[in-house]
């Protein structure tokens, strides 16, 4: 019997050790799983505070880009009030040049300055002088036209490069800001993207670790099965060596008083042990 639960215990320990060897394989497979796991993780981590950040600057930009369509939305009024006023000018050229003889306003200049120089250099009678003063203040009614015309046209000539500016500046602030914003918006959802590949990676990773980590421990429960089995059949020699060795006692200690006894029939000299085991027995 002893013999059997030897060998038993024998091919136990030979079953368990390759077990562990498994299990501590199996256990450290699955950490490098969870460190993995974890490293994916951080980097998504990264990657979303990252995608914050962008997603904070693009928001930014969008509120520009609002408050430029605003602006946009008050220069084109004031380009409507322009026009109106250039309408307004162009109207009143008409008129004027309706009022304006032929020649142009160096001529009717130079024709003021012959007249007024005949007239100071020249003596003349009386009504031809008139004439001549009649025809100057002619041609300074011309001349005031054409001063008109032209200062009418200077007015429209800035309007017109007012109104063709008006608002350039801030179409073309908005549309960068605008395409600033796409490009941020863009940004943010490649990162998102490598964020949710991560993840895909991160998930997989936690998946072999928990596919491990139970393998780990179905072998854990075998291990702790033989474990048991090997503590019972331990148990069991324990036993049995102790009672064999109580035995062993009983029969050393009866043999001993066996020949304590034959030793005091003889009337021999007893050894200590002797004359204590009898004392113990009552019989001295």
């Amino acid at each position: 019997m002893a013999d059997s639960n030897k060998n038993k215990l024998e091919a136990l320990n030979q079953e368990l050790i390759p077990l562990k060897e498994e299990r501590n394989r199996l256990n450290l497979e699955a950490k490098k799983w969870t460190e993995k796991r974890n490293a994916f993780h951080e980097k998504i981590r990264n990657l979303r505070n990252e995608a914050d950040s962008i997603k904070e600057k693009r928001d930014a930009l969008n509120e520009k880009v609002q408050e430029l369509k605003s602006l946009r939305d008050q220069v084109k009024a004031e380009r409507n009030e322009r026009l109106s006023k250039i309408s307004e000018l162009l109207e009143k050229i008409r008129e004027l040049n309706e009022k304006r003889p032929d020649g142009n306003l160096r001529q009717v200049e130079r024709e003021i300055q012959e007249i007024d120089w005949k007239i100071q250099t020249t003596s003349l009678p009386v009504k031809e002088e008139q004439e001549l003063v009649n025809q100057v203040r002619q041609l300074e009614a011309q001349l005031s036209v054409q001063k008109q015309i032209k200062k009418v046209k200077e007015k429209l000539f800035e309007l017109r490069t007012d109104q063709k500016s008006l608002g350039t500046e801030a179409k073309t602030l908005h549309e960068k800001l605008a395409e600033q914003s796409q490009k941020f918006h863009q940004q943010m959802l490649e990162v998102l993207d490598k964020a949710r590949k991560l993840q895909v990676e991160a998930d997989d990773a936690h998946k072999k670790y928990v596919e491990t980590k139970q393998q780990a421990q179905q072998i854990h429960q075998k291990c702790a099965e033989l474990v048991e089995k090997i503590r019972t059949i331990e148990r069991d020699l324990k036993e049995t060596a102790d009672k064999r060795q109580a035995e062993r006692q009983s029969e050393l200690q009866k043999e001993l008083e066996e020949r304590a006894l034959a030793k005091l029939k003889r009337g021999e000299k007893l050894m200590w042990e002797e004359f204590q085991i009898l004392a113990e027995k009552g019989m001295l």
